[in-house]
C-alpha cells in the first residue's frame, strides 16, 4: 500500500509540475522531426500477465513493425529526436499517466510487448515469475546495465535474473536506491552528449553473446 502511495504521489507531481511544460517542448521537436503523432502506445505484458496499453512519446517513424520488431543499434526507423528521447530516457515520461492508472509502478521490471514475452518464456522456464509485481518505468535490470534491446540469450537471462531478485527483495530502500541510478544513468547521459549508456558494463563483458536465434534450444529452467 505504501509503494502504491508513493507511486501515485509521485506521478501527479510529475503529472503536474513537469509535464505540462515538458510536452509542449517534445511535441514541437517531434513534429519538427517526423509525420505521425505525439504519442506511441503498445500493448505490453503487466501484473499477473494482463495486458495494457502502454503511452510513450514516438520515437520512430510510423512503421508497420512497431509491434513485432524490437528497436535495435541504429535502427533506421527511430528518429533524430527519437534517439535522443530514448537515450535520456525521456519518452518513458507519459508512461506516469499509466502508473496512475494502477499499470504499473515508478519501479519494477520493464514491461515487454506480447511477442517479446512470448519469445522469452520459450526460452527462460517461470518467466512469469516478473509478472508478480506491477512493471515500472525503471528497473533494476536497467540501472545494471541491461537497457536497450536484447539481442542474446545471455542479455535476456541477466534481465530476468534482476527482475526476478527485484520480486523476492523488493523494499522501500531498494526502490530509492534504483530511482536514484535512474538519474545518474540520465544525467550521464545528458552530460556525454546523448551518448547512449551501454546496454551491457564492462564487467558483464564476458558473457556468451551468442545471438538469440541461435540460442533458442537452450532453455533454462
Amino acid at each position: 500500500m505504501f509503494k502504491r502511495i508513493v507511486d501515485i504521489g509521485v506521478s501527479l507531481i510529475v503529472i503536474l509540475t513537469i509535464f505540462p511544460w515538458l510536452m509542449p517542448i517534445l511535441m514541437l521537436i517531434i513534429r519538427l522531426d517526423s509525420k505521425g503523432p505525439i504519442f506511441f502506445k503498445q500493448k505490453r505484458v503487466g501484473f499477473l500477465g494482463k495486458t495494457f496499453w502502454c503511452y510513450k512519446f514516438r520515437t520512430m517513424y510510423v512503421n508497420d513493425c512497431a509491434d513485432t520488431k524490437r528497436a535495435s543499434s541504429g535502427d533506421p526507423r527511430v528518429t533524430r529526436s527519437g534517439w535522443f528521447l530514448r537515450n535520456t530516457c525521456l519518452d518513458e515520461v507519459p508512461q506516469f499517466f499509466n502508473v496512475l492508472l494502477g499499470h504499473m509502478s515508478i519501479v519494477g521490471p520493464r514491461p515487454h510487448m506480447i511477442k517479446d514475452t512470448k519469445e522469452f518464456s520459450n526460452l527462460i522456464d517461470n518467466y512469469s515469475y516478473r509478472h508478480l509485481v506491477r512493471p515500472g518505468i525503471t528497473g533494476l535490470s536497467q540501472v545494471r546495465g541491461y537497457r536497450g534491446p536484447a539481442t542474446t540469450f545471455e542479455s535476456i537471462l541477466r534481465r530476468y535474473q534482476w527482475d526476478t531478485y527485484y520480486v523476492r527483495n523488493q523494499s522501500t530502500l531498494l526502490d530509492l536506491r534504483i530511482m536514484a541510478g535512474t538519474a545518474y544513468l540520465i544525467v550521464n547521459s545528458l552530460l556525454n552528449r546523448n551518448n547512449p549508456v551501454p546496454v551491457d558494463t564492462p564487467a558483464q563483458a564476458h558473457l556468451d553473446s551468442r545471438p538469440l536465434a541461435r540460442a533458442a534450444n537452450k532453455k533454462i529452467a
